[in-house]
């Protein structure tokens, strides 16, 4: 299992109310992608299960031994009290969404016995990715669940879940990691990142280890670069926009290009925090055309090298004028 960093106070919160003997049966843990709530989710339910199975675990926090048999029957997806929903893998790719036949298959779970204590998990990732009929499926376990049943559902936007889920539900909001902890997560997870990335994905992450995972190994300290060097002189002669359009048009860049699109308008966004007055107004403007660009670059199938090509011209706008 991955090791957990950040989100003390949050597993603190949970971890008190399941020894309370009065933990509400569902939670929503909410927050931006890419910040760790799935990987808290099922540290969490693995913490929990081997707590109430009477295994002897370690200190505070959610540290699980790689020898504990809850955690050994979870990696093997073999624990009889554990279920996670998930979109699944096909021939084509991963489906867009989990479906209600997936929900449905809870009824195994929810209609027999536990097996090792009197708790039983489901976690969701994500909730959101839930189609219609799921999710009021999902909605008929919450509302009246077998007494040990705990439900964690991740969502990155709970504003988008059925009221009646969210009525049903605590909402548990998990904060961006502090630079110190996405540091500490890369380190972890990727050791052979060579030093000098780690910064430069750091700042990419923005408080989100998952989104600096995605871009290790794509060089995105000289997107970067390239980024602060158009924001700072303008790129009078289109040099640079043009060069980071040809290195980002070729089909064996595509990485590169889904993190460029990703970084750009979040890097006009921070360059708008630091302006004020008629400035900070032209940045938003820049920003919202920036962000509708990279939103729907993929889906309309646009080429790659204008779309590069534009957006850096959004971020050289932003460069002081000279008189």
């Amino acid at each position: 299992m991955t090791v957990i960093v950040g989100h003390e106070a949050q597993a603190a919160t949970l971890q008190a109310a399941a020894r309370s003997g009065r933990m509400h049966h569902g939670w929503i843990l909410a927050g931006p992608r890419g910040i760790g709530k799935a990987t808290f989710a099922r540290a969490m339910a693995m913490h929990l299960l081997a707590e109430a199975a009477g295994q002897p675990l370690p200190g505070e926090g959610l540290a699980v031994p790689s020898d504990n048999p809850t955690r050994k029957l979870i990696e093997a997806d073999a624990h009889p009290d554990y279920v996670e929903l998930y979109c699944l893998e096909k021939e084509s790719g991963t489906a867009r969404n989990i479906t209600v036949d997936q929900v449905r298959g809870l009824q195994r779970l929810i209609q027999s016995a536990p097996t090792f204590s009197s708790r039983r998990i489901v976690v969701i990732d994500s909730a959101d990715d839930l189609e219609r009929g799921a999710a009021n499926a999902l909605l008929k376990n919450l509302e009246e669940p077998p007494p040990g049943m705990l439900f964690l559902l991740v969502s990155h936007a709970p504003g988008r879940l059925l009221p009646t889920i969210r009525s049903r539900c605590r909402t548990l909001r998990l904060d961006p990691l502090t630079d110190d902890a996405v540091r500490a997560v890369l380190r972890a997870q990727e050791p052979a990142i060579p030093p000098d990335e780690i910064e430069p994905l750091v700042k990419a992450g923005e408080g989100a280890p998952g989104r600096a995972l995605r871009y290790a190994g794509l060089d995105i300290a000289e997107i970067e670069r390239m980024l602060v060097s158009i924001c700072a002189e303008g790129d009078p002669g289109n040099q640079q926009r043009l060069a980071l359009a040809k290195a980002l048009s070729a089909k064996s860049a595509r990485p590169r290009y889904e993190a460029f699109l990703e970084r750009a308008p979040a890097f006009i966004a921070e360059a708008a925090r630091q302006r004020s007055g008629p400035a900070l107004g032209a940045a938003i403007e820049h920003w919202e055309a920036a962000r509708q660009l990279a939103g729907g670059a993929i889906i309309l199938s646009l080429e790659p090298g204008s779309v590069a090509f534009e957006l850096a011209g959004h971020v050289a706008a932003l460069a002081p004028r000279h008189p």
